[in-house]
């Protein structure tokens, strides 16, 4: 998932140019990495205790993030509900979701509906006008999600699926909560979403989970490498990509090409995993993502109507 940032104003000849090659390769690499990434967490999940996944993920990216850990910080009455929303309890309950499906694809496909889940507490909490189509692709994506899980092997990963909606929903929240408080570095905000989702996540894992140091110690290679893949690839990696493009590009340019995420990690979880593919699950997985699509797509427009709007009125 991606790190809610701002971007400095831009010039209109830059806005409107076409992506320079170094910035679609930027892209592609933040759509395999975060691609990669969701299969990464199904193989350590199957291994490792989630929590303790979880844990140790924040625990190698502090290592890597320390240097950003300086002052000034935010106010922590309104940062700590925003890490603690996108860190321990986010990624507690994605990766716990992540340990009890079968099949990657439903899980990965159901995890974008944080996009319309964004718009619709937008709406809510910071007034934010809810375009038609935005609308019509939430009930479009929800009602994807739901086809998917009728689905019998669908309906197996229901448990999972259920948890992952719940990390969604809370990843939305924070996403709002952030445009409230002035912008923070992406690689600065994860660094202190490590500080306190290491322990927190660790913690509870000893506390909750059993067999942690054994099944640590019998984890093989590839289970440690999907580890420090999710610490090292996306949490510092595509953060600072995104954070790079967006500094070039406005967001609204950038964001609609991640929507093809789920194609990386379902050709991954149906070609590598063994995932089972019906014309239900297929579906339902492409209304779900045409929804969402529908509702990045509207807030798009949204922005480049109001920044019309303001170079009007200037």
């Amino acid at each position: 998932m991606s790190v809610a940032v701002t971007s400095p104003a831009s010039s209109v000849n830059a806005d409107c140019s076409s992506f320079s090659l170094a910035e679609w390769g930027a892209i592609g690499a933040i759509l395999l990495v975060w691609g990669i990434n969701n299969a990464a967490a199904k193989v350590a999940t199957d291994a490792l205790p989630p929590l303790l996944v979880g844990g140790l993920r924040f625990g190698v990216a502090l290592i890597v993030l320390a240097p950003f850990l300086r002052p000034p910080f935010p106010p922590w009455k309104q940062i700590l509900p925003i890490i603690l929303l996108c860190g321990p309890l986010h990624f507690g309950l994605i990766y716990w979701g992540f340990s009890l499906i079968e099949n990657l694809s439903p899980m990965v496909v159901a995890l974008q509906l944080w996009i319309p889940m964004t718009a619709f507490f937008a709406w809510r909490m910071l007034g934010e006008r809810m375009a038609p189509g935005a609308l019509a692709g939430m009930i479009v994506a929800f009602v994807g999600v739901a086809w998917m899980s009728l689905d019998p092997h669908g309906a197996a990963d229901l448990p999972g699926i259920a948890l992952g909606l719940v990390a969604s929903c809370l990843w939305a929240l924070g996403t709002v909560l952030v445009r409230r408080m002035p912008g923070v570095p992406p690689l600065k905000m994860q660094a202190l979403t490590s500080v306190v989702a290491a322990p927190a996540l660790l913690a509870a894992s000893f506390a909750f989970e059993g067999d942690v140091v054994a099944k640590a110690m019998a984890a093989n290679w590839m289970v440690w490498a999907s580890v420090v893949w999710a610490a090292l690839a996306s949490t510092v990696g595509a953060t600072a990509l995104l954070f790079w493009l967006v500094q070039r590009r406005e967001p609204g340019r950038v964001t609609p090409w991640f929507l093809l995420t789920p194609l990386v990690s379902c050709g991954i979880g149906i070609g590598l995993m063994g995932d089972t593919l019906t014309l239900q699950l297929v579906l339902g997985g492409g209304a779900t993502l045409v929804g969402v699509a529908l509702v990045a797509l509207s807030e798009r427009r949204a922005a480049l109507r109001a920044a019309t709007d303001r170079q009007i009125q200037t």
